[in-house]
């Protein structure tokens, strides 16, 4: 019996996991891809059938865990943003050499105008890189269609997948019609147990096999049932289409598209479709949400001189996400009238919430550096990055995860001083630990500040990993037990506090001082539960 249901692109990729057997997701919250595991973690089916669903320290260790339950028969499935993909790309290079034994899907969900991330990288250039087949849907459907498929896919080639997911994607809703769940794989060991030891005389014969299995790859995606060329009668453009771009082309032509069409969802590029179109098209039309890496590629596909035009012809625009009215002068189509701002709306950025600690924290370390000459402070990705706006300008460098440590540690080397991190208690769990080990390590003059609102606060409120173990993971690394300090932020602390920082930049070396107070959004879900 098929269930019908209104479902986020992120709850339909959760939704076909559940029922193509899945037996665990592991990832990192990071938006737009953590309803991937909420809804995993809420799903009646999940619960009763044990999937795991726990948070992972990072996306490395979800990458990791994922891959050795494949290793054991079951199907796995790891999600993460796309500059998760940096932290996990390690271990997802490498799962492509030992291969997989249980279907292992790996969702990267990219940020195209980077709507809440730092970069606009494009994953599909990691899968290319791994030599792993990608999958990009372009409907809530597909999405639901491609884990079964996925996963049938990743056990008959003894592959990873990639499943590369964009932020309208991840976040729109549509009708998605569900099939009866299938049983989870029983536990099993693999056939080729050798492949994966990746010894050097192993990795050798692997890297053999992969490209040879390259082929195999390319071969489906020209035949793959999520790929397909449709003609037009109009022969002066040919598009090429993936993924969601899909969608918004047809939302231009509900009558049908004019010009021949490429809807690409599987990778590697289906290079005999590509020239199939080349022949009947006298330009090419790449549509593509992201870098421009399908056009990069077509241009060295045709045998034959062929205009491709597209984001980096400058007839799309270079960054930011495509949508259906900025792909209008591209196809010919008049723009559609749109109307200015209204000034009467002043632009609200974001601000740290009445009431969170970060800002009694901030308060504190502001007045405190005031008393010294060019104070530096790293910062780190979270809530607390916020402190950068006004009213605080309390922070200089926010980089990746983790790098406020690291940071300010190569800071006091080159002479700094104060030499100030700032990160938060899920970030220094998910990669921070290290950047304090190389400080206790070398005995660097830093300050390193762990601000603890006890939860993953920028992507929801998710658990953190580290939550009642800082003192004993900073004093593990080596840092002095009198020079880890806690405060608890709050206005009627502030002189404490004060003292507290100006003590520890003081110390010559490592300190730790961790303010912990409870996030205020966490607080007000908990207070209507109880």
């Amino acid at each position: 019996m098929n269930d019908k249901r209104l479902l986020l692109g992120d709850e339909a990729i959760a939704l076909g996991a559940i029922n193509a057997g899945l037996s665990g997701v592991y990832a990192y919250p990071g938006t737009p891809s953590t309803e991937i595991t909420e809804f995993i973690q809420n799903d009646p089916l999940a619960k009763a059938r044990s999937i795991h669903s726990k948070w992972s320290t990072n996306e490395k260790t979800a990458m990791e865990e994922a891959l050795g339950m494949s290793y054991m028969g079951k199907r796995s499935l790891v999600c993460m943003k796309h500059v998760g993909m940096n932290v996990a790309a390690d271990a997802f290079v490498n799962s492509a050499m030992t291969g997989t034994n249980g279907g292992l899907i790996v969702v990267a969900a990219d940020d195209p105008s980077m709507h809440s991330s730092q970069n606009e990288q494009d994953s599909r250039f990691y899968g290319k890189f791994a030599m792993i087949p990608i999958l990009e849907p372009s409907s809530q459907q597909e999405a639901y269609d491609m884990m079964s498929y996925g996963f049938d896919y990743s056990e008959r080639h003894r592959t990873p997948v990639l499943m590369r997911m964009v932020t309208r994607m991840a976040h729109s809703r549509a009708v998605v019609v569900a099939e009866e769940p299938r049983e989870q794989n029983p536990m099993s060991f693999p056939a080729n147990p050798n492949d994966w030891v990746l010894m050097p005389a192993v990795a050798r014969r692997r890297n053999q096999e992969l490209i040879k299995l390259n082929e195999q790859f390319l071969s489906d995606a020209e035949t793959s049932p999520f790929n397909k060329l449709t003609s037009g009668k109009d022969r002066s453009m040919g598009i090429i289409a993936c993924g969601i771009a899909y969608n918004y082309l047809m939302e231009l032509y509900p009558d049908g598209c004019p010009y021949s069409v490429i809807k690409l969802s599987q990778y590697p590029i289906p290079t005999g479709l590509v020239k199939e179109l080349a022949s009947a098209s006298d330009r090419i039309l790449v549509l593509e949400d992201g870098q421009p890496f399908v056009e990069e590629a077509v241009r060295g596909i045709l045998p034959t001189p062929v205009p491709v035009i597209g984001r980096l012809s400058g007839d799309l625009p270079r960054t930011g996400e495509l949508t259906p009215d900025n792909i209008r002068p591209a196809l010919n189509l008049a723009p559609i009238e749109t109307f200015d701002p209204c000034p009467l709306v002043v632009p609200r950025p974001p601000a740290l919430c009445q009431g969170c600690g970060h800002r009694d924290m901030y308060a504190a370390l502001n007045e405190v550096l005031a008393e010294y000459e060019h104070p530096r402070v790293f910062s780190d990705i979270g809530c607390y990055t916020l402190g950068f706006l006004p009213p605080y300008r309390a922070i200089h460098s926010v980089v990746d995860m983790g790098a406020s440590i690291t940071m300010a540690k190569g800071a006091s080397d080159a002479g700094q001083h104060p030499s100030v991190a700032v990160i938060g208690d899920s970030t220094f769990t998910h990669s921070g630990m290290t950047g304090l080990l190389d400080a206790v390590n070398e005995n660097s003059n830093i300050t390193v500040v762990i601000s603890d609102n006890l939860t993953t606060g920028m992507t929801g409120g998710q658990d953190s990993a580290g939550t009642g173990r800082f003192e004993s993971i900073c004093k593990g690394l080596g840092v002095a037990e009198e020079h880890v300090r806690v405060v608890v932020p709050l206005p009627k602390n502030m002189e404490e506090m004060k003292d507290i920082i100006r003590q520890e930049i003081n110390h010559n070396g490592v300190s730790v001082i961790i303010p912990r107070r409870e996030c205020i959004q966490t607080a007000r879900r908990h207070a209507k539960k109880q």
